[in-house]
C-alpha cells in the first residue's frame, strides 16, 4: 500500500474508526519519551495527526469541532500510555486510596488531552494546503503544550520537545532555545512525512519538507556533537559528594514506627565504604540524602539529630529532605512544610528551604478543607495539606558553591526552575522520592526531564532519589556517576564545576516567539494566496 492510499484511508475514516487510528497513534508516540527515546516513531504518529486534521469535517467551525475530537482522542492516547505510572501511587495504601486508581489512570490524561485538543483544534481554524499546514499545527500544538505546562499551576511532564533530548548530542539544542523551542521543532519536523502525499499541486517538491527537518536535525547533532567535545567536564576543587537511594518501601518510609529502622539504615548506608581506599565519611564533604527522608518531624526527634551528628565527620556537610512543621503547628492544625535541611557536623540546621511548587493531590487538595470535610486526603496524608515555600533561592552550603535545591518534580519546570534576576548558583540539588511509583517508566521519565534541565541552565545536577535514579550529572548532561531504579546503595562523586549561562538563561524563550511569528505570517500567505 503506498503512501498516498495510506493517507486517503486516514482522511476519510470517520466515527469509531477515526478516534481509535487517532487514540493508537497517541498512545505509539509515548514510545518517544524516556526509557524507550524511541522518537523516529513521531515520523509516522504526527503525519497521522496531520492527515486526522485534513479530514476534518467541512466547514470552518465543524471542522474545528471535528478536529478536536481527534486531538482528544490523540492526547488521550499518549497521556495513557505515558503517565499510566501514576495509578502505582494509589495502591501505595490500597485501602485507602485504590478505588481512585480507574479516576487517575484516566482523569488526569483525559484532562491534559483538552490542551491537546485545543491545539489541533486552532491548527484546524487556520488550516491551509501545502507544507505551510505543518507550521499552523507546530506552533498552536506549542502554545497548547506551554499552557498544560502553566495552567492550575501547570504539567509539563513529557511535552514533545523531550524526544529530541536523547542521545545527549541532541539534546544540547536546549541551551540555546529551551524546551519549549524544542518541542515547536520536534513537531513541525516530524510531521514532515504527511507532506509526501501531498498533491503534486499543492506541493510540487514533496521530499523539500523532509529534507530540511532532517537538515535541522543534523545541524542539532552536529552542534552537540561539537558542544560536548570543546566542554570536558571540570571539578569544584576540595568537593566530594556521597548521595545515599535507601531504596525504602512507602509503607516505611511514612510509619513512625519505623524510626528506629530507618535510621539505622541510612547510617549504616552512609558510612558504607564505596571503594578498596574509602575510609567510611572521611573525604567526604557533602552527604545527600532524598526527599522526605524521616517518618518524622527531624526537628523535633533529638535522637535522631544525635545520631546524624554522630555520623557526620569534621568537615562533612549533610543535605537532606525533611518534613517540617510549621512556626504554631498543633496536633489539631499540623501545618507542615515538605523542605531541604542543611546540617552540619554538630547536628545544627545550617539552612532551610521550603518547597514551592506542590503536587495537587499528592501534597495537597484543591478546595482543600472542603474535599478533606467529605472524606479525600491527599497520597500523602498530611492533614490540611503542605503548605507552599514563598520562593525559590539559592542557599549557601559550606565548603561548596551556593546551592539551588528542587524538590520532586520542581526540576520539570524549566522556565521557573531557576530564578532569574538572583546570584547564580553553582549547582543544583534535586532530591526526590519516586518509590511512589514503583518499577515503570515514571523514574526514568523524571530523571531525564531533570538532566534536560542541567543541560538548559549550563548547571551541575546533584539527584538523590529514594529508589532511584540518583546520579551526578555535569551542566552538559553527561552523568558522572549513578545508581540505577530499585537499587540500595552510595556512590561518591566529585562536583562538576557550573558552565558560563547559556543562551536560553540569557534570552530565554524569544527563540519560540520568534518562531512561532513566522509561522503564522507563513499561514497567512498562504491563506491569502489565491
Amino acid at each position: 500500500m503506498t503512501l498516498t492510499r495510506i493517507s486517503h484511508a486516514i482522511v476519510l475514516a470517520s466515527g469509531w474508526r477515526r478516534a481509535a487510528i487517532a487514540l493508537a497513534a497517541g498512545a505509539v508516540s509515548a514510545l518517544a519519551m524516556a526509557p524507550f527515546n524511541a522518537w523516529p516513531v513521531l515520523f509516522v504518529t504526527l503525519p497521522i495527526l496531520v492527515w486526522l486534521v485534513d479530514g476534518s469535517a467541512a466547514g470552518r467551525w465543524s471542522g474545528a469541532i471535528t478536529a478536536a475530537i481527534a486531538g482528544w482522542c490523540f492526547g488521550f492516547g499518549f497521556f495513557v500510555a505515558g503517565l499510566y505510572w501514576i495509578g502505582h501511587a494509589f495502591l501505595v495504601d490500597a485501602k485507602t486510596f485504590g478505588w481512585l486508581l480507574p479516576v487517575a489512570v484516566s482523569g488526569l490524561p483525559a484532562y491534559l488531552a483538552i490542551f491537546t485538543a485545543l491545539g489541533v483544534a486552532a491548527a484546524r481554524l487556520i488550516w491551509v494546503r501545502g507544507p505551510e499546514r505543518l507550521l499552523a499545527l507546530a506552533a498552536t500544538l506549542t502554545i497548547a503544550e506551554w499552557l498544560r505546562g502553566h495552567v492550575l499551576s501547570g504539567f509539563p511532564w513529557n511535552t514533545f520537545g523531550y524526544a529530541l533530548t536523547q542521545p545527549l548530542a541532541l539534546a544540547q539544542s536546549v541551551s540555546l532555545v529551551g524546551i519549549w523551542t524544542l518541542t515547536f521543532l520536534c513537531i513541525a519536523i516530524c510531521a514532515t512525512p504527511a507532506v509526501l502525499a501531498d498533491d503534486a499541486i499543492d506541493t510540487p517538491r514533496p521530499y523539500r519538507p523532509l529534507l530540511i527537518g532532517l537538515g535541522i536535525l543534523a545541524a542539532m547533532a552536529i552542534y552537540g556533537v561539537v558542544r560536548l567535545s570543546l566542554n570536558p567536564t571540570t571539578f569544584v576543587d576540595g568537593v566530594t559528594l556521597r548521595v545515599m537511594q535507601p531504596n525504602l518501601q512507602q509503607d516505611q518510609k511514612f510509619n513512625y514506627s519505623a524510626k528506629a529502622e530507618v535510621m539505622a539504615r541510612y547510617i549504616n548506608l552512609s558510612s558504607r565504604a564505596t571503594g578498596p581506599d574509602s575510609d567510611g565519611l572521611n573525604g567526604i564533604t557533602h552527604l545527600i540524602w532524598p526527599e522526605s527522608a524521616f517518618p518524622f518531624f527531624l526537628t523535633r526527634e533529638p535522637d535522631a539529630l544525635a545520631q546524624i551528628a554522630g555520623l557526620l565527620k569534621p568537615g562533612t556537610e549533610l543535605i537532606t529532605g525533611a518534613v517540617r512543621a510549621a512556626q504554631g503547628a498543633t496536633a489539631a492544625n499540623p501545618r507542615a512544610y515538605n523542605s531541604v535541611y542543611v546540617i552540619d557536623p554538630d547536628g545544627s540546621i545550617q539552612g532551610v528551604y521550603d518547597k514551592v511548587h506542590l503536587v495537587p493531590f499528592g501534597e495537597y487538595l484543591p478546595l482543600q478543607r472542603v474535599l478533606e470535610k467529605i472524606g479525600l486526603r491527599n497520597l500523602t496524608k498530611q492533614v490540611g495539606g503542605f503548605q507552599s515555600g514563598d520562593r525559590r533561592r539559592a542557599m549557601d552550603v559550606p565548603r561548596a558553591p551556593k546551592m539551588l535545591a528542587l524538590i520532586c518534580y520542581e526540576a520539570i519546570f524549566q522556565d521557573a526552575a531557576v530564578p532569574r534576576g538572583e546570584p547564580r548558583p553553582g549547582w543544583l540539588v534535586n532530591i526526590t522520592n519516586d518509590g511512589w511509583f514503583g518499577i515503570s517508566t515514571g523514574p526514568y521519565q523524571h530523571f531525564q526531564q531533570s538532566r534536560v534541565l542541567a543541560i538548559a541552565e549550563g548547571l551541575p545536577m546533584v539527584r538523590a532519589a529514594n529508589t532511584g535514579i540518583s546520579a551526578v550529572i555535569d551542566p552538559f548532561g553527561r552523568i558522572i556517576n549513578s545508581l540505577p531504579l530499585g537499587a540500595e546503595g552510595v556512590f561518591d562523586a566529585r562536583l562538576p564545576n557550573a558552565a558560563a549561562a547559556t543562551l536560553f538563561v540569557i534570552v530565554g524563550d524569544y527563540a519560540l516567539i520568534l518562531f512561532l511569528v513566522v509561522s503564522f505570517i507563513a499561514v497567512g500567505r498562504r491563506r491569502l494566496r489565491p
